[in-house]
């Protein structure tokens, strides 16, 4: 029976192996038959079935098919055995033997009894012991060697045959798990190599980096176990052939033969499977790199091909070709600079594009999908180059355009120059005459290489760059060169004739001041209300060339002189004007330098470790706003003044169409002294240092971060000089409005610098509307309320406060140390209480002292005397203040009247119609206010009759000043006669009727400046004493200014508030000093009527 099916292994049957009752011992016989030994057992008959066919099968299965084929010799050892014993044994070893048998020996008992029984008991059980084989019994083991050679038998039957049945086992134990481990290693590797066949190669560098790493770790393990399974299997054929090492005359037996080869067998088949493992391998992972290689690649290319056409686009980008020279020079600077970054990115590309002949030589797999993308590269950095080749030669072409224009430019401004200093004395004489021809000449020779000579010659060659800015610009210069010589074409005429030989001598004389005329310049027609801007500025460039035509026309028929002057005017003009348009483009490339120098720097990754944590994210405060101030002068301002560049005189409409935006360096201005605070404290960073080195600076970044606030003071200057040599040309008014308005935004960003440094304030400055004035005063207190000492101390000794005027309110605040450096060496304000201006009054004139006023709160429950450093700034403060107060009454009585209106069902009153019509703009300028003012004096008489005063005592309204002292102390109002509503409102308390106020001829001292009466020759300052001639029509008076001695026309109103003070003024309105006028102070004129809540204001108070 052979079981075969399942085959078994030594460490499955261990421990029925270690009984022994069965062995193979490695002995063979006479023909190679492997010998089998059943040593004597006692309890051979008590071994279990199953564990005896195991041993038996087991045992048959170890010999090779060969032997194994021959058939087995089975050596029972029964000499100390029984007879019954024995028959019993051999019985069950003939039904149990699962191999084919070729003999069978068994030594019998060697007892003489048993002996003689087993021979007889043979005989008679012949037939039942009948096996395929024969049976012999021998006596001895000398019979035994007589079947079995004695060196194929075990020393227990008498042989030399070296057999220990331990080492036997665990040899077999060792050498089946080798065959297992190979077994298996062989079965994993090869479905590993499945595995990995069957991949599918990712699509991106990540995951394929670790798809590779991944079966490199497995591969690795793999040749751990394989190196392992090698040395045990080495172990075991070093174990078997030991005996051999030690002793070569040693011979193995044939089972030792059989192991040594069964291990050499499998070694051999484990390195092969390793060898084709590593084959395979070799393959995979070569795949595995050409596809990570290649997903590099395809990365590296989406990479650089997103920078290619990043420094495309920004190529792109430079296509102006400038507007000056300095400009292109900043562009060529611009496109060097990028040039430089961008290398970079296209060196990157091209080594990209170099790395094809690398994939064609190591024969990679996707080559045909590598090489169009290498082509793709290598032509998108060839455009990029070539690009910029085109771009750069168009630069430079464009530079040497503005080089020739700006030469014919300096040509014409030298010429025009040299016009304007030829004296004109010296030029009467024939010797004078011909050295300013010789001048003349001598300058004109120059041209040849300074000016343009032919304009379609400059169309042809630059045709390519030419857009219609630069077109226009060429013909403007041409233009201009063609004035300029038909200037020195007229000099020269003129001189010529004067060379002349003369026939008697001519006494050169000065010209009178008659023979000087206004200039033609001015345009009275022109209303700038009724054209916009464009339009304006396209008249007045009408005009400016027909005044100079006229102009030229009239200087030939008057001798030169009067044109000389005004050349000379008209030099200086475009020397302001260069100068203005010049200082504002190196402005715009300071700025520009410095955001992309060190603002957009600070965002660079590349920079980001030379920057402290503590300055990132600090890019909006060091540099505030600065970013907003660049692209309004590079987009807009520098633009329009360059329109302007022919015409300087008009300049000041500029200023005007952009007043508004100039509001941005107020927010600069406040943030500058954060910006110093943070420059000081990393001023030594190697980042501001790098950037330095980078621009090639000699200045550190705190210079060019003071450059906004040192270009917003310089327009003012600027503007001076041009209003200086344009004070007869028709923009002079325009150039005067911006200077004022530049200077109001200077007063405002200086206010507004201030106003950021008050502390303590707990409510939101800008509630208060809009900061008015601010200025340091001594300050007495003089309050009903609070202690008797504390009132009388307060009286003698002053205090230090420094005073803020919004609309709302009034604060006071203490002013602080200067501390630091910079700005922030700038003074802190402590916030110590305010007045709401809804409950203020005011005193204009306080006993002994010219420079004090009060302003008072309450109906004078709270006086504060204020002293201010000079009477101006006293005089400044009490009409801002005035201005205030009459704003709030004016708005209460409007509403009061209003409502009114509305419950009475009542048409609102008519305004009365303007008589006054003229043409000169001034004139209408004028007559509308004076239409306004009469409006609002009407609305103002309407609601005059229905409002109660709240404090009808005797000084704390608006009283009349007298014109001496005492009684402007004893009166502690002001004047009533200081505004119309005041007057109004007294004789509607008399008992008087609602008309107008009546002025008297007389003489009157003005208290503030007057510059808009109807004539514009007639003007008016704070301290003149004027005369009142006589009343004319529509509300006008003819008035003579006693200390200019100059006469004109003022409206009624108008002059009613030029001399409220005066002692005339006191005089007119004597008969209504008893009444008192009603309290101007909006806390009593206007609570009743208007219903003002001072809620919103009640924690201003301190």
């Amino acid at each position: 029976m052979h079981q075969d099916i399942i085959p078994l292994y030594a460490a499955d049957i261990q421990d029925q192996l270690k009984k022994q009752f069965a062995y193979l011992s490695g002995g063979r016989g006479g023909d190679g038959c492997p010998v089998i030994t059943f040593p004597d057992y006692p309890a051979f008959s008590e071994i279990p079935e199953k564990e005896f066919q195991n041993v038996l099968t087991y045992l048959t299965s170890i010999p090779s098919l060969r032997d194994a084929g021959i058939g087995f010799i089975l050596v029972i050892d029964r000499r100390q055995d029984k007879w019954t014993s024995v028959k019993a044994s051999i019985l069950r070893i003939a039904a149990s033997f699962p191999g084919n048998l070729q003999l069978v020996l068994v030594l019998r008992p060697t007892g003489f009894f048993h002996r003689a029984l087993s021979d007889i008991a043979f005989r008679f059980n012949r037939d039942e012991l009948k096996m395929k084989v024969p049976i012999i019994m021998l006596g001895s083991v000398s019979e035994l060697q007589g079947y079995i050679d004695k060196t194929q038998l075990t020393e227990d039957l008498g042989g030399t045959l070296d057999y220990c049945h331990n080492r036997w086992l665990s040899r077999r134990t060792a050498i089946e798990g080798f065959a297992q481990k190979v077994k298996q290693t062989a079965q994993i590797l090869q479905s590993f190599g499945t595995e990995l066949a069957e991949t599918e190669l990712p699509n991106d560098v990540q995951s394929t980096s670790s798809l590779l790493a991944t079966h490199t770790e497995k591969k690795d393990k793999m040749k751990e176990d394989i190196r392992v399974a090698v040395e045990q299997g080495d172990d075991i054929l070093g174990s078997i052939t030991k005996p051999v090492t030690e002793n070569p005359e040693y011979k193995l037996n044939q089972d030792q033969l059989d192991n040594q080869t069964t291990v050499e067998r499998l070694l051999a088949q484990l390195h092969e499977t390793e060898t084709a493992f590593d084959e395979f391998w070799i393959k995979h992972q070569q795949k595995l790199e050409q596809c990570l290689r290649l997903r590099n690649f395809e990365q590296d290319f989406r990479e650089v091909k997103a920078a290619l056409d990043i420094v495309s686009e920004r190529l792109s980008a430079f296509s102006d070709v400038g507007n000056s020279r300095s400009h292109v020079e900043h562009i060529l600077k611009d496109l060097a600079n990028f040039e430089e970054k961008s290398h970079e990115t296209v060196a990157k590309a091209r080594m990209l594009a170099s790395e094809r002949d690398a994939f064609i030589q190591s024969n990679h797999y996707a080559v045909d999908s590598i090489i169009p993308k290498c082509s793709e590269l290598h032509h998108l950095c060839d455009a990029f180059t070539t690009e910029t080749e085109r771009r750069r030669n168009l630069l430079n072409k464009s530079l040497e355009l503005h080089d020739l224009l700006e030469k014919s430019m300096k040509w014409c401004d030298e010429g025009i120059y040299l016009l304007a200093s030829q004296p004109v004395d010296k030029c009467q004489s024939q010797d004078g005459a011909e050295s300013a021809l010789q001048e003349i000449e001598k300058f004109l020779d120059t041209g040849a290489g300074n000016k343009i000579k032919e304009l379609n010659k400059i169309y042809r060659e630059y045709a390519h760059i030419l857009n219609e800015d630069l077109k226009e610009h060429v013909q403007k210069v041409f233009q201009k060169q063609e004035s300029m010589e038909e200037m020195f074409q007229k000099r020269q005429v003129s001189l010529k004739k004067l060379a002349a030989k003369q026939t008697r001598p001519v006494q050169p004389v000065a010209p009178r001041p008659e023979a000087f005329v206004k200039s033609p310049c001015t345009s009275p027609g022109l209303q700038r209300e009724n054209v916009s801007s464009s339009e304006s500025s396209a008249l007045r460039r009408v005009n400016y060339r027909k005044a100079k035509s006229e102009m030229t026309e009239l200087h030939q028929s008057r001798g030169g002189s009067t044109m000389d002057d005004e050349e000379n005017l008209a030099v200086l003009r475009q020397h302001v004007m260069n100068e203005l348009i010049e200082t504002e483009r190196a402005y715009v490339e300071e700025l520009l330098c410095v955001l992309e120098g060190y603002a957009a720097e600070m965002d660079n990754p590349l920079m980001a470790h030379l920057i402290s944590p503590e300055l990132q994210n600090k890019k909006d405060i060091l540099f505030g706003n600065m970013e907003e101030i660049y692209h309004f002068h590079n987009r807009i301002f520098l633009r329009e003044l360059e329109t302007y560049v022919e015409y300087p005189e008009l300049v000041g409409r500029c200023f005007l169409d952009q007043m508004e935006d100039f509001q941005i360096y107020e927010k600069y201005c406040q943030n500058k002294p954060r910006s110093e605070s943070l420059w000081r404290q990393f001023s030594d960073s190697v980042f501001f240092q790098e950037c330095q080195r980078k621009l090639d600076h000699k200045l550190s970044l705190d210079s060019y971060l003071l450059k906004p606030v040192q270009r917003i003071t310089k327009y003012q200057l600027l503007l001076k000089e041009m209003l200086k040599y344009s004070k007869n040309c028709e923009g002079a008014e325009d150039l005067q409005e911006a200077l004022t308005s530049i200077l109001g935004i200077l007063k405002a960003v200086n206010d507004s610098m201030h106003q950021i440094a008050i502390t303590g304030y707990d409510g939101n400055l800008n509630e208060l509307g809009k900061l008015l004035m601010q200025g340091s005063f001594n300050v007495w207190t003089d309050h009903k309320k609070g202690h008797t000492k504390v009132k009388d101390l307060a009286r003698f000794k002053p205090m230090q406060r420094h005073l803020f005027l919004h609309e709302k309110a009034v604060l006071f605040c203490k002013k602080r140390e200067e501390n630091g450096e910079g700005y922030e060496k700038a003074p802190s304000y402590s916030y110590k209480h305010s007045l709401n201006m809804a409950a203020v009054g005011i005193t204009e004139n306080v006993k002994g002292d010219a420079k004090k006023f009060e302003i008072w709160y309450n109906a004078r429950e709270e006086v504060y005397i204020i002293q201010a450093p000079t009477p101006e700034v006293k005089a400044t403060w009490v009409n801002e203040i005035r201005k205030v107060l009459t704003s709030q009454l004016q708005a209460c009585r409007e509403a009061s009247q209003h409502r009114t209106l509305e419950q009475t069902q009542s048409l609102p009153l008519p305004l009365p119609a303007s008589s006054c019509a003229s043409p000169s703009r001034n004139h209408i300028r004028n007559t509308k206010k004076t239409e306004e003012k009469k409006a609002d004096l009407t609305s103002l008489e309407g609601c005059g009759t229905t409002v109660a005063p709240k404090y009808p005592e005797k000084g704390k309204g608006w009283a009349k000043a007298s014109h001496s002292l005492d009684a402007s102390e004893e009166n502690d109002g002001w004047s009533s006669a200081e505004e119309p509503l005041n007057s109004s409102d007294a004789e509607e308390e008399g008992g008087g009727g609602g008309g107008e106020i009546k002025l008297t001829p007389g003489k009157y001292t003005v208290v503030t400046d007057y510059d808009k009466g109807v004539s514009e020759e007639f003007t008016v300052k704070s301290g003149d004493l004027v005369q009142l001639i006589r009343e004319g029509e529509d509300g006008l008076w003819f008035v003579k200014n006693l200390s200019s001695g100059r006469e004109g026309w003022i409206p009624a109103n108008n002059l009613l508030m030029l001399i409220g003070n005066s002692k005339s003024a006191q005089s007119l309105s004597s008969s209504e000093s008893g009444t008192a006028s009603s309290n101007l102070s909006t806390s009593s004129s206007c609570s009743d009527s208007c219903n003002v809540s001072s809620t919103s204001f009640s924690d201003i108070k301190g």
